[in-house]
């Protein structure tokens, strides 16, 4: 299949989605949301498998490049722009968001018994740490923020991030407080002049305490 027909398809793949979850989703479905025959979508695709694994890497195109630069001027502006525009993305409806979420969450929960799912989602996780910790050692390298482990950190934003998206679909829980609560981290832990504690380690003599390698 062609670039140039690729978005259309992935377009009614999210319809579809939208419209019937995963569990139920068929080819059909699918199909019923383009201008292309069930035997066609067949011929690019083996399987409904198969085309949602392909929805799966359009979404992370798309997730990476809305995200992938943050506005603003110093390290804590770009690390909240950036916990904004993975916690707030700009979709359509509510009605509409609420149901893709669900068909989404639906998808995630093949991951243990699904291979492909299961690289695909470990790449969404990967790139949200390594845009995580970059913008946490820049802001460590520029003395705005105290001198804590960006992997560590790293790791404790994207934790948020993926549990708050969670509890949206799963409880119906607002991502506002975990949005608020990871601002309020960003500026009174991170940032080095906020008044909190001090995390730097003592100068011993020994080389910085500061871990800028990815640990993974």
């Amino acid at each position: 299949m062609t670039d140039e027909d690729a978005d259309p398809l992935m377009e009614a793949t999210y319809r579809a989605l939208c419209s019937h979850g995963y569990a139920s989703l068929t080819m059909q479905d699918i199909a019923d949301e383009t201008d292309v025959s069930k035997a066609a979508l067949h011929y690019h695709h083996d399987s409904k498998h198969d085309l949602l694994v392909s929805f799966l890497d359009y979404l992370y195109a798309e997730f990476t490049d809305r995200v992938r630069d943050p506005e603003g001027a110093t390290p804590a502006e770009r690390l909240e722009a950036f916990i904004d525009d993975v916690l707030v993305p700009p979709e359509p409806t509510e009605d509409e968001r609420v149901a893709f979420r669900t068909a989404l969450l639906e998808l995630k929960a093949q991951a243990p018994y699904d291979e492909d799912v299961r690289e695909r989602l470990k790449r969404f996780d990967r790139f949200l740490y390594e845009q995580a910790r970059t913008l946490v050692a820049e802001g460590i390298e520029t003395e705005e923020f105290r001198a804590v482990d960006p992997a560590d950190t790293a790791r404790f934003l994207v934790t948020a991030l993926d549990g708050a998206g969670t509890k949206r679909v799963s409880v119906g829980q607002d991502t506002d407080c975990t949005r608020r609560m990871l601002h309020s981290y960003v500026e009174t832990h991170l940032v080095a002049d906020a008044g909190g504690e001090d995390t730097t380690p003592e100068d011993d003599g020994s080389e910085s305490g500061v871990t800028t390698e990815v640990t993974e």
